[in-house]
């Protein structure tokens, strides 16, 4: 159990120590700065330890939000300090410092200054309305006491627990009662991965009606899907709420969205193949599309995450326009988020047929897609940005280059400046068109692949700084995804596109952990991996290869990419597993744009 030491002389019907056993810590007075030292050595070296002034006034939520985020290793508010172990020997060389001696500030905020001046960062969370002081004098506490009543903590931690930028149909027809549903979970003693996981449960079940292919099913699925997206929400509100963020909350938020999406693709074309309507290459499609704009997403953030630049006209555009309010939200529904895609995808499912559902979402996504793509396209050429090394790292991870990259790269040495994005491109519509205008299992796609992965090295030879090269990762994967698709539907035989979707769905995992992994800020998977899952280019042309060797005998096509899709994600999902229930793992809570 951590432990809140107290220090000062205790005050006058002060429920203080009340409220920090309420929060789980187990109290320990101490008669003031002189006497911390002890008592902080008697203090398990693997706990959370907290110093509090005991003449703190506040209310409970400012303690909650001080004392017990699990994110930050050091965390405070005026008159409390928590540290977890990773930041106790910073915290005992300045409670040493500050043994007998006195100063103006309170003796937390003190040690909050020293523990950051020792080099671990002091989280200071954002109060807003909320009340955390230590009153020098009567009259001051007093108006701090009156600050707290008038305040409803219990109303500002329902409101802060629903994510400050979401999308409108989320904002406006999900949290109002989302958030009652969080409470509930949190006052049951639920945890947000137990919400996390009824909500892939459900999504999945959702995805089962839909495979039936009757209309009952259909809307069954439709209603479980927005029933699973509200338990969506509820688990990221319910972790906000209560401060539960964990590594395999991370995990599992992480990757459970994409999980159930795809999952569902996957019931719809069932369903519809039960009414001899195939639209495999639909959903596939839809899968590959939605993908690759994250991959977009993922891929600028990163480049620009801590970049230098001069103002864009185009962000300076984007800035006037969201100055207006009614702008925000179509902006926000334009690119058709999670809420308002998984809303359209559950209303169409219910009343029209799988097709239709895929057109729509082919549409919309394709929209959402070059709109923010082209915004980043422009904000990208109108401004001089200067990228990192970090930046252009996360970039050549997000790559996934192979070890057949490894070698060209090695061989070609370094090209021109801007050459990046340019050779990306280039090998990827010859990929992708030789793939489209050959017949299945032809040469020239095989010399095309080849011809894609000398290029694709030469992308990555040098770091990816260019004003473009953040569209390097989101052209590898479109070129990769979209060969698989075409080979597969140009092998025209039963189980191709079902086994296709199966293989992109896997690297596709792949694609995401890393994302996440760099987000976390522990960088890519390790190299074995990339090297052991031949990397982008090493599996276009593995699959090319297998379409010319299986030209005569096109139906063992399908066996083979169900071979391959089960090779790739089970090395990935166990080494992913591994990574994410580590103790290495980050606590990753995005905060980030509605996916």
């Amino acid at each position: 159990m951590p432990t809140a030491i107290l220090t000062g002389p205790p005050v006058p019907g002060s429920a203080l120590a009340d409220e920090l056993r309420s929060l789980g810590f187990d109290v320990e007075p101490v008669a003031g700065p002189a006497h911390t030292t002890a008592a902080l050595a008697a203090v398990p070296a693997d706990q959370r330890v907290a110093i509090v002034d005991s003449e703190f006034v506040g209310h409970l939520h400012a303690l909650r939000l001080a004392l017990t985020d699990p994110r930050f290793d050091a965390c405070a508010v005026p008159g409390a300090l928590a540290v977890q172990p990773a930041g106790r020997a910073a915290l005992t060389r300045a409670v040493a410092a500050e043994d007998g001696g006195a100063g103006s500030a309170p003796y937390a905020d003190r040690l909050a200054a020293a523990v950051e001046a020792a080099g671990t960062p002091v989280h200071q969370p954002d109060l807003g309305s909320l009340v955390a002081a230590v009153p020098a004098t009567d009259e001051a506490r007093r108006s701090a006491v009156a600050a707290v009543a008038a305040v409803d903590d219990e109303a500002v931690r329902l409101r802060t627990a629903v994510k400050s930028r979401d999308g409108f149909f989320t904002t406006f027809f999900i949290s109002p009662y989302s958030r009652y549903i969080a409470r509930w979970c949190a006052r049951r003693g639920l945890t947000p991965n137990q919400v996390t996981t009824a909500s892939l449960i459900t999504a999945l079940i959702a995805a089962g009606c839909a495979a039936t292919g009757d209309r009952w099913g259909y809307v069954a699925a439709g209603v479980l899907l927005l029933v699973s997206f509200v338990l969506d929400c509820t688990d990221g509100q319910l972790a906000r709420y209560s401060l539960q963020y964990s590594t395999m909350g991370a995990w599992l938020d992480a990757t459970f969205d994409r999980a159930k999406e795809y999952s569902f693709y996957a019931g719809l074309a069932l369903g519809a193949a039960r009414n001899g309507d195939d639209v495999w290459a639909l959903a596939l499609g839809s899968m590959i599309l939605m993908t690759c704009r994250h991959v977009v997403d993922f891929a600028f953030n990163e480049a620009n995450h801590d970049a230098t630049a001069n103002t864009s006209p185009t962000a300076a555009l984007s800035g006037r326009l969201d100055s207006v309010g009614w702008t925000v939200w179509v902006r926000r529904m334009i690119i058709l988020p999670i809420g308002e895609r998984w809303a359209m995808i559950a209303v169409l499912t219910a009343v029209t047929t799988p097709r239709v559902v895929f057109y729509a979402l082919l549409v919309g996504c394709a929209f959402g897609a070059l709109y923010t793509t082209a915004g980043r396209v422009l904000r990208s050429l109108t401004r001089k940005a200067r990228r990192t090394d970090r930046a252009a790292q996360a970039l050549a991870d997000l790559a996934d280059s192979g070890p057949l990259a490894e070698l060209v790269k090695r061989a070609a040495g370094r090209v021109a400046p801007g050459a990046g994005i340019a050779a990306a491109v280039v090998g990827s519509v010859a990929l992708v068109w030789t793939a489209r205008v050959s017949a299945f299992g032809a040469r020239q796609v095989v010399i095309a692949a080849v011809f894609y992965a000398v290029l694709a090295a030469l992308a990555v030879a040098r770091p990816l700084k260019g004003a473009l090269d953040w569209l390097v990762p989101p052209v590898f994967r479109a070129a990769e995804y979209t060969t698989v698709l075409i080979l597969a539907a140009k092998a025209d035989v039963p189980g191709a596109l079902p086994a296709a979707f199966g293989l992109v769905a896997a690297v596709a995992y792949h694609h995401y952990d890393t994302v996440y992994r760099i987000r976390g800020g522990t960088g890519a998977p390790p190299h074995w991996l990339v090297r052991t899952t031949g990397g982008h280019e090493g599996r276009v042309l593995l699959t090319t290869v297998l379409a010319a060797v299986l030209a005569e005998r096109a139906t063992d096509f399908p066996v083979a990419l169900t071979a391959l899709a089960v090779f790739v994600a089970l090395v990935v999902l166990v080494e992913s597993i591994r990574f994410w229930v580590s103790s290495g793992a980050p606590a990753v809570h995005d905060e980030g744009e509605p996916a």
